[in-house]
């Protein structure tokens, strides 16, 4: 399969996924009146660096929400495993599972093998954030290979409402 790579003030395409109670549904669709959307890409239930970081979010879903920008989150894990992940994390926005291979390719994610059967059962993406604007292009983003590099949430959340305040234009976009 061939890496898309996503570029800034690309338009995000469809990423249809299942909720909770395995229904599908596009995650590029809005699902609250907020102009903006946050797409947390996590590597699974498996990985403590991603529950810390979906609990941290939990707690600033206020801020980020009265910023205008709709948060949610998604990985490759199966609907059993997700089910497990609630015993460890404490949210208030919508999580989503089933992010196939292919998707996490088309979003240029980094993708990595389990280490062993102890830590999951299948491959699944390195840590993928992506900020889409009203017209659902991408504003910002930021693509990890590693559990450890991850943007600062409230450094991002700054981001977004100086970039929502003042215009910002999409940064990244020149090309030779």
């Amino acid at each position: 399969m061939s890496n898309t790579s996503l570029k800034p003030a690309d338009i995000m395409p469809s990423l249809i996924v299942s909720d909770v109670d395995e229904k599908k549904i596009d995650l590029v669709d809005r699902v609250s009146d907020s102009p903006w959307k946050m797409i947390v890409v996590y590597r699974g239930q498996h990985c403590p660096k991603c529950t810390a970081q979906l609990n941290e979010l939990a707690k600033m879903h206020k801020d980020f929400k009265e910023a205008g920008v709709e948060v949610v989150a998604v990985s490759g894990d199966s609907h059993e495993q997700l089910t497990k992940h609630f015993e460890k994390i404490d949210i208030n926005f919508p999580i989503y599972f089933g992010l196939t291979i292919k998707q996490m390719t088309d979003l240029g994610l980094h993708i990595s093998e389990p280490r062993s059967d102890a830590e999951t059962d299948h491959p699944f993406a390195e840590p993928g954030i992506f900020v889409l604007n009203e017209k659902n292009q991408l504003q910002m983003l930021d693509i990890s290979n590693s559990p450890f590099v991850r943007p600062d949430l409230e450094q991002l959340l700054g981001g977004i409402k100086f970039s929502r305040e003042n215009d910002y234009p999409i940064r990244g976009t020149f090309i030779k």
